[in-house]
């Protein structure tokens, strides 16, 4: 969950909407587009469809946003990560490197439950194959971990390496040479996988932050 300085941080960043309906997700916009649901029901008792747009790849001015939507209609809008008072409690939005990390709703009571994703988006997909297909689902999310787990061990040391060599480093600490040497194909290779392996977490909003690249953002 969002700390309780990030979330008032957050509520200083939401803009209100401007009333523009939600567009629909169209087929080509699997890797660039994220679109989430959630039913709740309103103060007077009616129901209410809470939708969470974001765009990847950023908005008109390369901003990543989430956008909230009330029953198809703009209803606010506020930089990552996100804050949004709903009835009942409020959806938290927090995007990784490949993806979004946390999509959630957060009820005054303390619960919290995930927001579904909607089917037509890459996330709503994965959710359909975990339903249909839990088997060969889980044998996904075991081989993207063990993807994860060869690029960190494999590459880690190399960088390191890398790093020791630049010159004000290597003057003060010395270089380090990586007892893992491998070819350049290979490490392509590597990189190529580790990318589609953190993707496929991604959609199913699971994020380690040494696995999914966290070590790197300073993040732990």
């Amino acid at each position: 969950m969002i700390s309780d300085r990030k979330r008032r941080r957050a509520a200083r960043r939401i803009k209100p909407g401007d009333g523009r309906p939600l567009k629909r997700f169209r087929w080509w916009q699997p890797l660039s587009r994220t679109l989430f649901h959630l039913e709740l029901t309103g103060a007077a008792g009616e129901r209410e469809t809470w939708s969470v747009d974001v765009r990847l790849w950023g908005d008109s001015d390369g901003e990543v946003r989430a956008q909230l939507y009330r029953n198809g209609e703009h209803h606010a809008g506020s930089k990552l990560p996100a804050v949004f008072p709903v009835p009942g409690g409020s959806i938290e939005v927090v995007a990784s490197n490949y993806g979004l990390r946390r999509c959630h709703f957060v009820g005054d009571d303390g619960s919290v439950r995930q927001l579904t994703p909607d089917p037509t988006s890459a996330e709503g997909r994965r959710a359909r194959l975990e339903r249909t297909r839990p088997g060969l689902s889980r044998t996904i999310g075991v081989v993207s971990v063990a993807i994860l787990v060869v690029a960190l061990v494999l590459g880690v040391p190399q960088i390191v390496e890398e790093i020791s060599r630049i010159p004000p480093v290597a003057e003060n600490l010395g270089t380090f040479t990586s007892p893992i040497q491998l070819p350049g194909w290979l490490n392509i290779t590597l990189v190529v996988a580790a990318l589609v392996a953190s993707t496929e977490r991604a959609m199913r909003l699971r994020y380690h932050w040494l696995l999914d690249g966290g070590l790197f953002d300073g993040e732990g």
